[in-house]
């Protein structure tokens, strides 16, 4: 069974002042892309600046936004780490914060993807398990011809890679959700699950409609698409603050 369906963001974390963790604009920034039309909730994945954050940071995150948000939407708690041992403990303590599913890059060579993600499964004790295909962070990442293979519910695809996106529709039989938001318009027409986005930060109404296959909505989120995609988080922050007034503070260089 699908996580969700349509569109999702892929959280900030917001700071305060002192570069603390802000966790009430935070899930009050939850809410609010929420009411605009995001169907779910990443918190403390790769644009929530995971690696950067303490256990403690993480767990009060999850159970903030799980406490703010609609039961009907689901707060996805990214675990990803170097070890598989490593992922089992951050996948156990989001399931006790009330994650509804996680979602768990592999460690860099990809070995053994197996033997990882059944530790990670076993640590959700039952929610749905989410590869995650991020080449840049656990190069070279996890092939589609692996997908069927693993104790996962489904994936997420970063890679943005068209010739990739039309593999795994097709070839693979769980969830699809794509993570970047150049490739909106196709992904949605040929049938991707849904999308985890960091543009959704800024611009849900755009990516929920590009998604839809509206190819003016996917041309229009093309500069900030270039910008966050150049800058990263910090990119993505300071458009934020621009748009919201949020700080633009960032724990990644």
């Amino acid at each position: 069974m699908d996580v969700f369906t349509g569109v999702g963001v892929a959280l900030v974390t917001l700071l305060d002042e002192s570069g603390r963790v802000d966790t009430a604009s935070t899930v009050a920034l939850a809410a609010d892309l929420v009411d605009r039309g995001m169907r779910g909730v990443l918190v403390a994945g790769t644009t929530g600046e995971a690696a950067t954050l303490t256990d403690g940071e993480r767990t009060e995150l999850i159970e903030a936004a799980r406490g703010a948000l609609p039961g009907d939407i689901p707060v996805i708690a990214g675990t990803g780490a170097p070890t598989a041992a490593r992922a089992a403990v951050l996948t156990a303590a989001a399931a006790d914060a009330g994650a509804d599913a996680v979602l768990a890059w592999p460690p860099p060579g990809s070995e053994d993807l197996a033997g990882y993600f059944a530790a990670v499964a076993a640590a959700a004790a039952g929610l749905p398990v989410l590869a995650y295909h991020i080449p840049w962070v656990s190069a070279p990442g996890i092939p589609v011809s692996a997908l069927a293979g693993l104790p996962i519910s489904g994936q997420k695809d970063s890679s943005g890679d068209p010739d990739r996106l039309l593999d795994e529709v097709v070839h693979y039989a769980g969830s699809t959700y794509v993570g970047s938001s150049a490739v909106l318009a196709l992904a949605g027409p040929l049938g991707a699950t849904g999308a985890i986005l960091a543009l959704a930060n800024l611009e849900p109404e755009l990516c929920r409609l590009a998604f839809a296959g509206d190819a003016d909505a996917q041309r229009r989120l093309t500069d900030a698409h270039l910008a966050v995609r150049a800058g990263g988080v910090p990119e993505l922050k300071r458009l934020l603050a621009v748009q919201r007034r949020t700080t633009a503070l960032s724990r990644t260089a």
